[in-house]
């Protein structure tokens, strides 16, 4: 048994995955294996369908089965949208039909949730090495201008051709790089959670990202030549990461800090040179700034820490709500949200000194874990540019200033603990901060 099929034996939605050159040819058994009988439709967008979307209807047809006629949506400007959603829902609800989604995180996103309103499974052919989503449970739709995850099944079955992938823009390829070296810091998240007992690491969606996580990365400029065999191994890091967060119907293996950076932002609607900006641009450099923290966790030395002082400064609940309310003055939606996310995770001061006397006693044991987890911070900001992916917040439209409000609205932006949480609870804020964005910090301003 190889890897993929023991991977899929533990999952509970995807069944099927073919990787390889000439995999699309795979396409029409897959659909007979889990849907025989039934009728197909393709979904993609105007690009996808002429790079795989056709053939793929082709070989549907040429195998012998029914197809209705390809839903190919035409906007230039198609996103993962409440709107775009409706109208591929609309379509296929008026057909006794099966989608196959072609395309990337949007077309999957929008075909993943419109399934599973409508009650059905659907395959998905991934064009590039763009983003994990492809093979995650759930599905992330912007509605009523706030970006949302909404819970529904993976698909059933994927297909992914490297060759086809490897002819992606260099931009969506490093948007998936960008999102794929975000598992450095969010790792690193997941170990400090553990260390101080916020959330226990599961050791099979762990060794899943972490196995293929250092090969995936090795070589950002084969990645950004559209080398075949260098973004095949970029998509299959990508593939592992999305079945990690499905074996445990949560993110929490693949997204820590850096991607509540792209949240914010995300609600925002942040937009560089009139185009949104790709999740995996906006991970890139949240992932420069979560790496940087980490790093200014590993410069202190937690077995002396003083405890009884960062308990004494932990605020009431009325006392935090305030602040959150400043942060987010005049920001509604942001509001909301952080209102809700940080009341479901907030701890009294008797649970902020047991994490912090856990951090304590495990100190320097968890920290050289961490260690071992990252990647310095000059190494990570090198590996981005090298692939074509951002490595200053200025190159997807956020300003210095920007970065450093975001960065204090970061441990209200979810209900899951992080480095900034660490860093928040331990009353090292203000430290923080001076030391990314004060006089010689990273991203001085």
């Amino acid at each position: 048994m190889n890897e993929i099929e023991k991977v899929l034996q533990k999952l509970r939605d995807t069944k099927a995955l073919e990787f390889g050159v000439g995999a699309l040819k795979k396409v029409p058994s897959m659909f007979e294996k889990f849907f025989p009988g039934k009728t197909a439709v393709v979904v993609a967008d105007k690009i996808t369908y002429d790079i795989a979307g056709e053939t793929v209807y082709n070989c549907l047809r040429n195998a012998g089965i029914r197809t209705e006629p390809s839903f190919i949506f035409t906007d230039p400007g198609l996103y993962a949208e409440w709107t775009y959603l409706e109208q591929l829902e609309s379509y296929l609800k008026e057909r006794d039909a099966i989608a196959v989604a072609v395309g990337v995180g949007v077309i999957n996103d929008l075909t993943k949730l419109a399934s599973s309103h409508l009650g059905r499974r659907y395959l998905i052919v991934g064009t590039a090495a763009s983003m994990d989503g492809y093979t995650a449970y759930g599905a992330s739709i912007t509605y009523h201008g706030n970006k949302q995850t909404f819970d529904c099944r993976a698909p059933i079955g994927m297909v992914m051709d490297p060759a086809i992938a490897a002819k992606a823009p260099n931009k969506i390829t490093a948007s998936g790089y960008g999102d794929l070296i975000a598992k450095i810091p969010s790792g690193a998240d997941w170990i400090i959670a553990d260390g101080v007992g916020s959330e226990s690491i599961d050791k099979f969606a762990f060794s899943l990202i972490r196995r293929n996580l250092n090969e995936a990365l090795a070589d950002p400029d084969a990645i950004a030549s559209g080398d075949v065999t260098a973004v095949g191994k970029l998509a299959y890091g990508l593939i592992m990461s999305g079945f990690a967060m499905q074996s445990m119907l949560s993110s929490r293996p693949s997204s820590g800090a850096e991607h509540l950076f792209s949240h914010y932002w995300d609600m925002e609607g942040l937009c560089y040179n009139s185009r949104h900006v790709s999740h995996g641009f906006s991970v890139a450099v949240g992932t420069l700034v979560s790496v940087a923290c980490i790093e200014f966790l590993l410069k202190k030395d937690f077995s002396m820490f003083d405890i009884d002082n960062a308990v004494s400064r932990w605020p009431e609940w009325e006392s935090m709500e305030a602040a959150i309310r400043k942060v987010f003055d005049g920001m509604p939606d942001h509001l909301a949200r952080g209102l809700a996310e940080s009341r479901s995770k907030y701890i009294d001061k008797n649970g902020v000194r047991k994490q912090l006397e856990a951090l304590k006693i495990h100190w320097p044991e968890l920290g050289q874990k961490i260690q071992n987890q990252i990647i310095p911070f000059n190494d990570v900001r090198e590996r981005l540019k090298r692939a074509g992916a951002p490595y200053e917040p200025e190159m997807i439209g956020v300003s210095r200033k920007k970065l450093r409000t975001t960065f204090r609205a970061i441990p209200y932006m979810r209900n899951r603990f992080t480095n900034i949480d660490l860093i928040h609870r331990a009353g090292l804020m203000d430290e923080a901060e001076a030391y990314l964005f004060g006089a010689g910090g990273y991203f001085e301003c």
